[in-house]
């Protein structure tokens, strides 16, 4: 370990965003003002929750909902990208990953308000087409119109353009080297100071307990995780999973135990993760391979984890 790396100061930021926590780990000289880099991470997490989410009923998302269908609605530059990313990997996995599934969030209880079966049927009876069918983008004059009245949610992808967002801030900052994360969607940043890669935990899907499955060693790449194990609804002796299939508007009926994606933006791990819950292991596997997505499919087979591996990244481990 070179001196010059022993001679900085480590510093663990966080603070509250999206119903969970933000964080920032990096190292940096002595002197280095800490304080506007922490208020800078906070303001940028606090925009994508106030422009994106579907619990603050101001929010720029809730008032695009809200809009009449044919109605063109001013949106904001970041939720522009956001809207852009999610139609585009909705049609590369021909609606897997569809934004267009709010009503059933909502109805199923996963959103701010509780479950409801009268919705649940609404929501079964419904016809159904994806967001990337329904809306219509324009972002030269950064505004969107609705084809037809929809139910939004960007609870799969916003995360992970918000772990995005942090990565901004740091390079605004001059900071060449960090690990920043919300919740378990985490992208790394350069190196760490002695010149290895960020090690990160692929957590075991286990709902009882939090232990590693594996480790991976990251460098300027984002990994994010969507799984089973950590929000669901019990019905009957049955546990669903909080991601949605869009196709019938319901938790997913069968899906691996969790996948983990590996990408350049967490934007796009958080989305694709995702979609490929949706799609499951077998088809999964081979739409990640057509679109050089590194992938971590886990399947429960009794006591046991059954492996896909997709990408260098997975498959030279």
């Amino acid at each position: 370990m070179s001196k010059m790396s022993t001679d900085l100061v480590r510093h663990a930021l966080n603070g509250p965003t999206m119903g969970t926590r933000w964080s920032a780990l990096f190292h940096m000289p002595p002197g280095f003002a800490v304080a506007p880099v922490a208020a800078a991470f906070q303001a940028a997490v606090s925009d994508v929750d106030g422009q994106m989410s579907t619990w603050k009923p101001d929010s720029d998302l809730m008032r695009l909902i809200a809009a009449a269908p044919d109605v063109w609605v001013a949106i904001p530059s970041r939720l522009m990208v956001v809207l852009q990313a999610a139609l585009d990997i909705g049609r590369a996995t021909e609606g897997a990953f569809d934004i267009g599934v709010g009503d059933a969030v909502t109805a199923w209880g996963f959103g701010p308000e509780e479950a409801s079966p009268a919705r649940i049927q609404e929501v079964f009876a419904r016809a159904r087409r994806p967001a990337h069918a329904v809306l219509e983008l324009d972002p030269t004059n950064r505004r969107v119109r609705k084809r037809e009245a929809a139910a939004l949610d960007l609870s799969g992808i916003a995360k992970g353009y918000g772990v995005d967002r942090l990565a901004d801030v740091a390079a605004d900052f001059g900071i060449s080297g960090a690990l920043v994360a919300i919740d378990g969607e985490l992208r790394a940043v350069g190196l760490q100071p002695d010149g290895s890669a960020w090690t990160v935990a692929v957590e075991r899907p286990d709902p009882v307990a939090r232990s590693p499955h594996s480790i991976l060693a990251l460098q300027d790449a984002a990994v994010a995780t969507s799984g089973d194990y950590r929000h669901w609804v019990d019905v009957g002796d049955r546990r669903l999973s909080h991601t949605m299939d869009p196709a019938r508007g319901g938790p997913l009926a069968t899906s691996p135990a969790s996948v983990t994606v590996v990408a350049a933006t967490c934007m796009a791990a958080d989305a694709w993760a995702t979609a490929l819950m949706v799609k499951g292991s077998r088809d999964g596997a081979a739409l990640a391979r057509r679109f050089s997505i590194g992938a971590l499919f886990l399947d429960r087979e009794g006591d046991q984890l059954r492996e896909t591996r997709v990408g260098r990244l997975f498959e030279t481990r």
